[in-house]
């Protein structure tokens, strides 16, 4: 039987997103000032650093090994789902699609990861508002970066970084042409936002509105599968 080692490091000293050291240094910088003014600011200042420290961790994840598997691609917790025609911006028609959206709070893990196996057709920038992202209407006005992925069975889906409240800044390493496997990292957000997977017509996804998510892990649904939208009740 197979095992794998736990160690304390995962879960005191995890790694962190190259993103994460610049504001790390900033808040530890800040601290040391705060401190020379007044002690018990220093103490603050230490929390805040801790805090942004473990902001911008990025643990390892097992991903699951099933062909056309959809995964979350965001921790976080499942904040809508809704039959919606996918962003114009990706010109993907009139198609119904059905957007799963995970919103992230500021205590979550945001590193984003590839929801499937497939290929970046299309990556577009879109500028825009930071409205409070678990608002509806912060899937078209607020700043955000959209995907176009096609699996290698030859269906498209969407996957969309929303900028929220606290967050300025989406970062995305995919471009056009690229290849991903499901669950690797493709980018993150700063400080609070949301991830939408767009499925394709005919995929219903198989969390329910409410569930935790985690990115990389936790499978979203399966586009080999016609089962029903799974339902399920608060205990």
């Amino acid at each position: 039987m197979k095992t794998i080692e736990i160690s304390w490091r995962r879960y005191i000293l995890p790694n962190i997103h190259q993103e994460g050291w610049k504001f790390v240094g900033i808040f530890a910088a800040i601290t040391a000032l705060l401190a020379m003014i007044w002690e018990p600011l220093g103490w603050l200042g230490i929390i805040a650093t801790v805090w942004c420290f473990y902001f911008f961790r990025d643990p390892e994840r097992v991903t699951p090994s099933v062909a056309d598997v959809v995964v979350s691609p965001a921790d976080g917790i499942v904040q809508m789902i809704t039959k919606v025609k996918a962003p114009e911006e990706l010109g993907l028609g009139d198609k119904k699609f059905t957007r799963v959206s995970v919103f992230m709070s500021v205590f979550n893990v945001h590193v984003n990861r590839s929801p499937v196996d497939g290929k970046i057709i299309k990556s577009v920038y879109v500028p825009g508002k930071f409205l409070n992202a678990t608002l509806d209407k912060a899937s078209k006005d607020n700043e955000r970066q959209l995907l176009s992925v096609k699996t290698k069975s030859g269906k498209e889906i969407a996957v969309v970084q929303i900028a929220g409240l606290v967050a300025r800044r989406i970062v995305c390493d995919a471009s056009e042409g690229q290849e991903y496997k499901a669950g690797e990292r493709f980018g993150m957000i700063r400080f609070g936002s949301r991830l939408d997977v767009y499925l394709p017509e005919g995929v219903e996804p198989q969390v329910c509105l409410g569930q935790t998510m985690v990115a990389g892990e936790t499978i979203i649904a399966n586009l080999s599968d016609n089962a029903e939208q799974m339902k399920g009740e608060i205990r």
